[in-house]
């Protein structure tokens, strides 16, 4: 049997795309709240952008630009189930990150666990209880590690309204666990 011959565009694209798979399953498990669907959303982003790779500027952002097909990905699949809504529960659609974590993921990727066992429920209900506007910067910002240019790029927004997203949320976030932050010893600063 002869082996396969890699392409440029392949080579290129296993090397700049495929170490970010880990990103953006995480990513897509919280949107999805599902395995299933959020292994589905990653292998059709990796293949819009396989089949898009001379679009891509070399030199950029490839986690934002993956990121953008992701969403645009999931937009687009939100709005194909929407039409049929006796197989669509619009709740669970509509509400886009219910927890932090998914118990029931099974992730060996170092980051989702750690966050797991950190995160109890008090916390996961705190952020899934943000405004969707905040919830995704503070995720995207703190759990995930993407800078603020990064955010900008993936929400299509100035980095201005990143910033601003950002500091509300996790406002928000304080004034909801503030009572969890002193039943646990930490005094909050003022």
């Amino acid at each position: 049997m002869k082996a396969a011959v890699k392409t440029a565009k392949q080579h290129e694209f296993e090397i700049e795309a495929l170490p970010h798979a880990d990103l953006l399953y995480n990513y897509a498990l919280r949107m999805t709240n599902n395995a299933a669907d959020a292994d589905d959303l990653v292998q059709e982003t990796f293949l819009k952008a396989f089949r898009f790779w001379e679009k891509y500027e070399k030199g950029t952002n490839i986690r934002a630009w993956l990121f953008r097909i992701m969403k645009n990905s999931y937009i687009n699949r939100y709005r194909r189930e929407s039409k049929e809504p006796d197989t669509v529960d619009y709740d669970e659609v509509q509400n886009f990150y219910n927890t932090i974590r998914d118990t029931a993921a099974d992730s060996s990727d170092s980051q989702e666990s750690m966050f797991g066992r950190l995160l109890d429920d008090d916390v996961a209900t705190a952020i899934a209880h943000l405004p969707e506007d905040f919830r995704t910067v503070v995720i995207l910002c703190d759990i995930e590690g993407l800078t603020y240019e990064e955010i900008a790029d993936f929400l299509a927004v100035p980095l201005g309204t990143v910033r601003s997203r950002l500091h509300r949320g996790r406002s928000l976030l304080r004034s909801e666990l503030i009572d969890y932050a002193k039943d646990r010893g930490y005094t909050p600063k003022d």
